[in-house]
């Protein structure tokens, strides 16, 4: 009988959502939920470590910066792995990476082992999140793609903001050390469920023959259909299975986007990384006591969740390169406009939710459309590189936002100092929108 070639992307596409795809993008949410905690877990820990070390604030810049430095290192290499070895085998190498080096932080006895660890523990936290995004989004249909990997995704913002609410509890009974441990043996008993539960991406076993008894599996589980023995299963055009994962991001057409896609992603994450960072230092100089500086601080990332779901809902009927750059020249306006908020505590706690619904959720909604740009082959590079690219904005937007504190002139010039780069993603994402994109074989966007 004549065999006839399947897509295993374009199953999912047409089948309804399974048990089995509810279960990767769970647990994909759970990986994040940690990923998000350990990612926050330094700046929880640091007035602790200023009264029980003797250090100033200004000495724990190095461990900072260190763990945003291994982010940058952890996107580097993970993405190329993941598109040779697997989504899931890397991930979870990097779930072991960011537990143990958690874990390992808690016995530091200085400021210098600590910035040590913290860069080890980065680069495993850097190789999460691009894999969690590129897995879920190839378990997802493409009719609701944006919407099914943002709320996996949202497990990261979730991991920020719980941090804060575990990090007050705990921290009096446990110490700082108690909690690193917590944030590294969390992971350390979901890596069982992992090993065992997780699938890997059914578009990279497509390309690779000895998965193919897996895969008809995981296909029979996805579609209810038993009749897959006289289907031969297939990804993406061979041709691009000889070349380097890296050089599909800037081959047939794809160079502008890409380039664009990373300039977004720079400004974006430095304008966020800078707002966190000193958000509540700018109140605190407005007036506000630590209560309420925290309160409305908690409207960036709360902002985002919700802007998040609510855009993804949106993208998924009109195509996400329609909206974002709209939602992004939003941030930008919210932002220079919040300077002139801050005399009353209302204006200020809307123009901050708004600024986060706008920013954040751009972030929360931009690594999907970075999943949707590429090629089976080279999409874990594609999206790990555009994260990368972000991490250097991060650290950027950390290095310059005590500067622009001192150079601004007023708080009202601070805010539209920091609306510039959101404007410029705006006006990148714009391009991006308008920039043909050649159609990929399975995960195409979906505007």
């Amino acid at each position: 009988m004549h065999q006839r070639t399947q897509n295993p992307c374009e199953i999912i596409d047409r089948s309804p959502v399974s048990a089995l795809q509810i279960r990767v993008l769970l647990l994909c949410f759970l990986i994040l939920v940690m990923d998000g905690f350990d990612t926050a877990a330094i700046g929880y820990i640091a007035p602790e470590l200023i009264r029980n070390w003797g250090i100033e604030r200004a000495q724990l810049a190095p461990a900072f910066g260190a763990g945003l430095f291994g982010m940058l290192l952890g996107s580097f290499c993970f993405g190329p792995l993941a598109d040779r070895l697997g989504r899931k085998s890397v991930l979870l190498i990097c779930v072991l990476i960011f537990a143990l080096g958690t874990l390992a932080s808690a016995l530091s006895p200085s400021i210098e082992v600590l910035a040590g660890l913290r860069c080890i523990t980065g680069i495993g936290l850097g190789g999460v999140l691009p894999n969690c995004i590129t897995l879920s989004s190839e378990y997802s249909p493409a009719r609701r793609r944006m919407l099914l990997v943002t709320l996996s995704y949202s497990g990261f913002t979730l991991g920020l903001a719980l941090g804060g609410g575990v990090a007050g509890a705990l921290l009096p009974t446990v110490g700082w050390q108690g909690l690193l441990v917590i944030g590294g043996i969390a992971p350390l008993l979901l890596w069982p469920v992992l090993y065992f539960a997780l699938p890997e991406s059914v578009c990279f076993m497509a390309n690779n023959p000895r998965h193919a008894v897996a895969l008809r599996r995981i296909v029979e589980r996805i579609s209810g259909e038993t009749d897959w023995q006289q289907v031969r299963f297939a990804g993406d055009a061979p041709a691009s299975l000889g070349r380097s994962p890296l050089s599909a991001l800037f081959s047939q057409g794809q160079m502008t986007r890409t380039l664009l896609l990373w300039l977004t992603f720079f400004c974006c994450l430095l304008v966020f990384y800078l707002l966190t960072s000193w958000l509540p230092t700018v109140l605190h100089a407005s007036g506000y006591n630590t209560a309420n500086a925290a309160r409305i601080s908690a409207m960036i990332p709360f902002g985002g969740v919700l802007g998040g779901i609510a855009m993804a809902l949106l993208m998924d009927r009109i195509g996400a390169l329609r909206i974002l750059p709209w939602l992004c020249l939003g941030a930008a306006a919210a932002l220079a406009l919040t300077g002139s908020q801050l005399h009353g505590a209302v204006g200020t706690l809307v123009i901050v939710f708004l600024a986060g619904f706008s920013l954040t959720g751009t972030l929360n909604n931009l690594s999907v459309v970075a999943a949707t740009l590429y090629p089976t082959a080279s999409r874990a590079t594609g999206v790990a590189w555009a994260l990368a690219a972000g991490r250097a904005g991060s650290i950027t937007g950390s290095m310059l936002g005590g500067w622009i504190f001192s150079n601004a002139g007023s708080l009202e010039h601070f805010f539209l100092w920091i609306a510039t780069p959101a404007l410029l993603a705006g006006l990148a994402l714009g391009l991006m929108n308008r920039i043909r994109q050649k159609p990929q074989a399975e995960i195409e966007p979906t505007a």
